[in-house]
C-alpha cells in the first residue's frame, strides 16, 4: 500500500512573496500555519499588523514566560524535581546537583534528554562512564540505570519522556549531517573510572514507572 500524501498545490493570493521567509512585502509581517513543525502542508501569510500584537488573552493557551533560573533546587534525584510543563508525551524539569548522587535512577516511562546548563560531573550508567559539562546533551534511553559524580555545581534542563523515545527527525535534502554531525557523538564507555566504581558496597535504584518510583536495593554496585 502507498503511502498517503497530502492534498498540496501552490495558491499565491494578494501582495505576496516569492519566496518563504524572504523578501516580505513593505509594511508587513509574516505567519506561517503548519501540521507537523518543519514537515508538512504550510502556508505563509503576510499581515498588516503583527500577530503578536494582542492586548488581552483569556483561556488555556495564553503564552507563558517561565524564569527558570528561580526554579532551580538542589536534589538527590531527578524524579525529586520540580515539573515545569507536563503533557501526554513528556515532563519537563529543571534541577541542580551540588553533591553526588547517593542513588542511582532508572526510568522505565520512557527515554531521558538532559541539557547541562551549568557545571561539570562524571556520568555513570549501565553502557559505561562519560564526562559531562555545560552545553552537553544526554540521551538516556528507558530502563538505563545512571548517577552522576558532580565536578562543579550542575544545573541541568531534563525532558522525561512518558511513553515513547527519541528518534532523529527525516532531514531529506539537507543530508546527514544537518543539525548536528553524527561524527560528534560520543558514549560513554568501560573504562579504568567505570571499572573502579564497581565496589560491594550497598546501593540502591529509584526506578520510575506509571508516574510512580520505587526503590530497590541491592548488596553491590548493579553497575557492574
Amino acid at each position: 500500500m502507498s503511502a498517503k500524501k497530502w492534498v498540496g498545490f501552490p495558491v499565491k493570493e494578494g501582495n505576496i512573496s516569492r519566496q518563504a521567509h524572504a523578501d516580505l512585502p513593505e509594511g508587513t509581517f509574516e505567519r506561517e500555519l503548519g501540521r507537523e513543525g518543519f514537515f508538512g502542508p504550510v502556508t505563509q501569510m503576510h499581515h498588516k499588523h503583527a500577530p503578536t500584537g494582542w492586548v488581552d488573552w483569556e483561556g488555556p493557551l495564553r503564552p507563558h514566560a517561565f524564569d527558570l533560573n528561580r526554579l532551580f533546587a538542589d536534589v538527590e534525584s531527578p524524579f525529586d524535581a520540580m515539573t515545569v510543563l507536563e503533557n501526554a508525551d513528556c515532563e519537563i524539569k529543571v534541577w541542580s546537583l551540588s553533591k553526588d548522587m547517593p542513588d542511582l535512577a532508572r526510568n522505565s516511562d520512557g527515554d531521558q534528554l538532559l541539557f547541562v546548563h551549568e557545571g561539570s560531573g562524571e556520568f555513570f550508567c549501565d553502557y559505561g562512564h562519560i564526562s559531562v559539562s555545560e552545553g552537553d546533551y544526554v540521551v538516556i534511553p528507558r530502563g538505563t540505570a545512571w548517577r552522576i559524580e558532580v565536578q562543579d555545581r550542575l544545573r541541568v534542563y531534563d525532558i522525561q519522556n512518558t511513553d515513547g523515545a527519541y528518534m532523529l527527525p527525516d532531514r531529506g535534502l539537507l543530508g546527514p549531517n544537518a543539525l548536528f554531525d553524527p561524527a560528534t557523538l560520543q558514549h560513554p564507555r568501560i573504562d579504568d573510572a567505570f571499572v573502579r566504581q564497581q565496589t560491594e558496597d550497598r546501593w540502591r535504584i529509584r526506578v520510575k514507572r506509571a508516574g510512580q518510583v520505587s526503590t530497590v536495593t541491592y548488596p553491590f554496585n548493579p553497575l557492574d
